[in-house]
């Protein structure tokens, strides 16, 4: 158990106990709501080498954040990307590992993934349906996605989570659908609010909103939901449905936002460290990895200033241009 004090606090008393560490910014996906369909990506000069995220991992853990979420783009698509999780895995006063991920590579690396010790996965899926699923993600192939959701389940994480981020007129028609393979499984689902990352002109986002009171209204056809106050440390409200352990969440960061609870920060995978999902408040910890005048008592000071950065809440306006132009790829879902 940790039993030092938080040290890192910000501005408004929020304790910082959970980051997501982005590993690439590439991804064998192209989902509409995540990239455009043509991307660019970052040279690999200015992104960080496994070396250097483990030394931000482990300056994070011993600063007092007791959850790590490798994120990317798809994270395991990154070239020995094993290597940085089974280092991670073994970091002292580190409580939790979770990974985010499009499941494409875990027919093959979930139980390598669980062997290094990742507790808990984010599996995103958001179409049963071949056809649908190839059109919003550009390139997925469904059925191996589905392969790799059993090899997760046969590989025996503590929770494994479905990721759904939900359009009209593209997939709100499949909320019950999507509910009733999650639960049937025993995997929780968590409906997503599109976030308004990045520039994109493949649809309209205030015309493709879906809230999460309008998903909770379809859902309550055939569940009866609960509030439970479970939390695994995320943004995600939860439901309970009778009858089952499964849980439904929520994340809503337009219609119930969450900011008042934010307990976390994000790395990018060019190092920054970026304080708010919604804002452009960051700090170079790649300029501090790279000065061979800089140690280790140097890159945790960093982080630890960069708390008084860290703003009260985000702002997102669906019928406006996007504040932030960074694609989610580049942010570390």
């Amino acid at each position: 158990m940790n039993c030092q004090p938080p040290q890192l606090v910000d501005r408004f008393g929020r304790e910082i106990s959970y980051a997501r560490l982005s590993v690439t910014d590439r991804c064998d996906f192209r989902c509409v709501y995540c990239m455009a369909e043509e991307m660019k990506f970052l040279p690999r000069s200015q992104v960080l080498s496994l070396e250097e995220l483990f030394e931000v991992g482990r300056a994070l853990v011993e600063l007092g954040v007791r959850k790590l979420r490798l994120t990317g783009g798809e994270p395991l698509v990154r070239n020995q990307v094993m290597r940085l999780v089974e280092r991670l895995g073994q970091l002292p006063g580190l409580a939790e590992l979770t990974m985010t991920t499009n499941g494409s590579q875990l027919e093959r690396l979930a139980l390598p993934l669980r062997q290094a010790g990742v507790r808990r996965l984010n599996i995103s899926l958001d179409s049963l349906q071949q056809d649908k699923f190839r059109r919003i993600t550009r390139s997925g192939d469904l059925r191996r996605v589905l392969r790799g959701i059993d090899a997760a389940l046969a590989a025996g994480f503590e929770r494994i989570k479905i990721n759904s981020v939900i359009l009209k007129g593209r997939n709100e028609d499949e909320i019950l659908a999507l509910a009733e393979f999650a639960q049937g499984r025993g995997m929780d689902l968590s409906f997503i609010e599109e976030m308004p990352l990045g520039l994109i002109d493949e649809h309209n986002r205030a015309l493709s909103f879906c809230s999460s009171d309008e998903v909770r209204e379809i859902l309550q056809r055939c569940y009866t939901l609960t509030p439970v106050d479970d939390s695994t440390g995320g943004p995600s409200r939860y439901y309970a449905a009778a009858g089952s352990a499964a849980r439904f969440g929520f994340i809503s960061p337009h219609s119930h936002n969450f900011c008042h609870l934010c307990n976390r920060v994000r790395v990018t995978v060019e190092g920054r460290l970026l304080l708010c999902l919604g804002n452009e408040h960051s700090v170079d910890l790649r300029a501090v990895l790279r000065d061979p005048a800089s140690g280790r008592d140097t890159l945790r000071q960093t982080i630890i200033d960069a708390m008084d950065l860290k703003p009260e809440q985000h702002h997102f306006d669906l019928n406006a241009e996007p504040d932030i132009i960074r694609f989610m790829n580049m942010t570390g879902g």
